[in-house]
């Protein structure tokens, strides 16, 4: 993952921009979260990434789509995500549109150039995460906090997000965020889905009761298939109803309307803005406008 000095081409002096707006507004806001090339690709296989990469990236941002991107997710060493948007998409995208994920799996030193590259290339934010500590490196620093911390100073106008769980305790999930300490200007949470909501109504009633004002996008993911081993590989990872959807899929519903469901029963408890993982990248833009479709 090569790291060079940025160069500035349009970066914000406060923090705000496209992405803190969409948050703040009171419409509803379906982002994609995709996953960079494999680092491990070579030859045609590695092109061939990078073009669907480039053209689906591109049928989102024509669409005003917001962009998230993983840092190597599940432990899977990913080509980094500011490379694929400066080689792959020159200077012409709106890449206020694009919020990569930033965990604390890398050197100090990269971290730091990270965020300093991202405000320059006028990205909308960086989602600040510990990283898994059971897989690949260790951390550089103990919390994301902390590395929010080392970067605020050095790029003042980038919006910074953090991770909370609603499958965790709702009481110190919501502190973590109301916590000066903690500084975030948004939040991402861990998926969900419609089979299991309860974590979801717990967390939205602490967020009430604290009067939690810092927006968010809570996370929702395309099951493609019922594929067993697909399911207990990302069991590992996250919590997978795993019976119910192999049931759904059995009578018949498609990948499309069970994302559908849960956007659904997110909306009836007044959460409009979510982003939605483990769509294919070139049919990304396609098959979410098909699940909007389904909602209206």
């Amino acid at each position: 993952m090569a790291v060079g000095e940025p160069t500035t081409r349009h970066a914000p002096t406060a923090r705000g921009g496209p992405f803190l707006e969409a948050l703040r507004a009171p419409t509803p806001l379906r982002a994609v979260e995709l996953r960079p090339p494999p680092a491990r690709l070579s030859g045609d296989d590695s092109r061939d990434a990078w073009i669907d990469l480039d053209r689906g990236v591109r049928r989102l941002l024509q669409r005003e789509r917001f962009v998230l991107f993983t840092d190597d997710a599940v432990g899977d060493r990913e080509e980094e995500s500011l490379r694929v948007l400066s080689d792959g998409l020159g200077g012409e995208a709106d890449l206020s549109r694009v919020v990569p994920f930033l965990t604390c799996k890398h050197s100090l030193e990269y971290c730091r150039l990270f965020g300093r590259r991202a405000g320059a290339e006028g990205l909308g934010g960086v989602t600040v995460t510990g990283g898994d500590r059971e897989v690949g490196v260790p951390r550089c620093l103990p919390r994301s906090r902390d590395l929010r911390a080392e970067l605020r100073p050095r790029v003042p106008g980038l919006p910074l997000g953090a991770w909370v769980n609603p499958y965790r305790d709702p009481t110190g999930q919501v502190e973590l965020l109301q916590d000066p300490e903690h500084q975030a200007d948004y939040f991402l949470t861990q998926v969900v889905s419609h089979h299991d909501m309860e974590p979801v109504d717990r967390f939205l009633e602490e967020a009430r009761r604290r009067d939690l004002t810092l927006p968010g996008l809570f996370g929702v993911f395309f099951y493609r298939s019922a594929n067993p081993e697909t399911l207990e590989r990302l069991a590992d990872f996250m919590p997978v109803p795993a019976d119910a959807l192999t049931a759904e899929f059995e009578a018949g519903a498609a990948a499309e309307e069970i994302c559908a469901r849960t956007l659904r029963a997110l909306a009836e408890r007044g959460v409009h803005k979510v982003y939605v993982s483990n769509l294919k990248i070139v049919e990304a833009a396609r098959r979410l406008d098909a699940v909007e479709d389904l909602l209206e």
